[in-house]
């Protein structure tokens, strides 16, 4: 049961500070001190409100919110989230819109699992609804996951991805976004030699480390620092009794979380000191920008320790990927095999996390590729969060990757079409 405790201890801590926040909150809210006004009580009764809502967060999934889609008949279509594919560690998902023609463009959009719900890509999937069918993998939270599931780590998660892709079809255009993508090379490259038949028709890398060590950042430093014994030792836990994959060895979320809020800490304690004021002065709502980003920040999940250890040894560490030396069940996977799939990576100009160079290294790898099914962009001025979800994707990268899709299509049956340009949006 080691570590057990450090579990329970930080979801007693989150409890324990979601509890202060809502007792706060509703004893500045009595009835009887309206008779008085005390900006005290008006400061208190806010920083209950935002305590109390922060803290709740960390352990809730956040819903897709995606409820319908205004289609080319000028009407709104209901969408539903329909599971296509079923397991243990996670689902595919199809966001079917009602009484619409499927469109031509499928998309597999590969979400990350590095601490936060595939719904962090909930922007992108709904500026892709419109245009296309879209699929995407919803991962679930390794506290939930019961130990008789076994394990989870890169080759399991690389052949959850050749499944899927398996299961809708060479006409698929997939889309990896940040951590997945070196995994989801590898799952190409595993079906150009196993099933070739069920290539995707194309293949975009966003902001992927295929090579954390074309351009080093403070992620791919730190990686570089710590032996996998510390990380061991410091980063994983055994989920507590309150949930169901209790003595799942996991990295939990809520230690990402420190992580993560650490990395800028002065700006997180600005957001949270303003957005106390703001509710003072009722300026605030339940939607306004800052509950909106931080209610996806904060909803963090536990990552099996398989897949955290065996991420960092074997992507950043042992760069296997990069040295195109990754096995999958037993079974060297050689980028080189890839022949049919066309390639684009993106990547932000100002990306911290997965700089420029780290992720265009995958065209390099695919040495059997026709340099005519390659492309690559540089989004000037994007950092990491733009270059999928902000106003760059939209006016700029969307645009671009519709096209290269529809210039690398295939009819059902795996026959290309003809290449046709797309106009930017």
């Amino acid at each position: 049961m080691r570590h057990m405790m450090s579990y329970d201890l930080m979801e007693t801590m989150r409890n324990t500070n979601q509890w202060l926040g809502a007792s706060a909150k509703s004893l500045a809210s009595y009835p009887a001190f309206a008779l008085m006004p005390n900006p005290a009580l008006q400061w208190m009764r806010a920083w209950g409100e935002v305590t109390e809502r922060s803290f709740e967060r960390m352990v809730v999934k956040p819903d897709w919110g995606i409820d319908s889609v205004t289609c080319e008949d000028g009407k709104d279509h209901v969408v539903q989230i329909r599971t296509e594919m079923k397991g243990d560690f996670g689902d595919l998902i199809h966001f079917d819109v009602s009484g619409r023609d499927d469109k031509p463009r499928k998309i597999l959009l590969v979400a990350p699992m590095s601490g936060h719900y595939a719904t962090l890509l909930r922007s992108t999937v709904k500026s892709l609804i419109p245009d296309c069918e879209v699929y995407i993998t919803d991962w679930h939270n390794a506290r939930d996951i019961p130990v008789s599931a076994g394990k989870f780590d890169v080759e399991d998660y690389t052949l959850y991805l050749v499944d899927y892709m398996r299961h809708l079809g060479p006409e698929t255009h997939v889309i990896a976004v940040c951590q997945p993508a070196p995994l989801t090379l590898a799952a190409t490259a595993y079906l150009a030699e196993e099933d070739p038949e069920a290539q995707p028709a194309s293949l975009t890398l966003i902001g992927g480390p295929i090579d954390p060590d074309a351009t080093p950042t403070e992620v791919t430093d730190f990686g570089r620092r710590v032996t996998m014994g510390q990380l061991e030792e410091t980063m994983i836990q055994r989920v507590g009794f309150k949930y169901k994959g209790v003595g799942r060895s996991v990295y939990p979320g809520l230690l990402q979380l420190t992580s993560f809020m650490s990395m800028n800490a002065d700006r997180h304690s600005a957001a949270f000191n303003e957005q106390i004021m703001r509710v003072a002065r009722g300026e605030a709502s339940d939607h306004d920008a800052h509950n909106k980003f931080y209610d996806e920040y904060l909803a963090v999940m536990d990552m099996t320790s398989e897949f955290y250890l065996s991420t960092v040894e074997r992507i950043f560490k042992k760069c296997e990927i990069a040295k195109n030396t990754f096995v999958v069940d037993g079974k060297k996977v050689d980028i080189g095999k890839i022949t049919d799939v066309a390639v684009k990576t993106v990547e932000g100009a100002n990306d911290d996390i997965s700089a420029p160079g780290q992720c265009v290294a995958a065209l390099g790898l695919c040495t059997g590729l026709d340099d005519s099914k390659k492309a690559s962009h540089l989004e000037p001025g994007a950092g990491h969060y733009g270059i999928f979800a902000g106003r760059s994707w939209r006016d700029n990268i969307r645009p671009l990757v519709l096209e290269f899709i529809d210039q690398n299509s295939r009819k059902p049956g795996g026959k290309k079409t003809a290449s046709k340009p797309v106009a930017a949006e």
